[in-house]
C-alpha cells in the first residue's frame, strides 16, 4: 500500500493494519521528511488519544492530514505508532 500525497508517497508499506477502514501505516514506512509534528488531538472511544502530523509537500501544507496513536487503549495496542492519512492522501497499492 502506499499513502501519496501531491505526487509523492508519503509512506508505502507490504504490513498495514486495516481499522474501520483506514490503513495504518508501521512507523518505519514513512518517510518523515513530509511530515510536520502538530498540536492537534482528537479522543476515538476505543482507541484513545490521537495525535496529528501536517503533511508538507512542496511548499503546500495539509495540516493534521496524519493521524496515529503513540498511546492506544489495549483493544488498539498493534496499531500503537502507526500512521493513518485522510483529507486528499491517496491510498492505493
Amino acid at each position: 500500500m502506499k499513502a501519496i500525497y501531491k505526487g509523492e508517497i508519503i509512506a508505502e508499506s507490504n504490513e498495514t493494519i486495516v481499522i474501520e477502514g483506514n490503513h495504518y501505516f508501521p512507523p518505519n514506512s514513512l518517510k518523515k521528511g513530509y511530515l510536520k509534528e502538530s498540536s492537534t488531538h482528537s479522543t476515538c472511544p476505543w482507541k484513545g488519544l490521537a495525535s496529528y502530523y501536517t503533511i508538507e509537500v512542496d511548499g503546500t501544507a495539509n495540516k493534521d492530514a496524519a493521524w496515529f496513536y503513540p498511546n492506544p487503549s489495549d483493544k488498539a495496542k498493534e496499531i500503537k505508532d502507526h500512521v493513518a492519512f485522510w483529507k486528499g492522501v491517496e491510498i492505493t497499492q
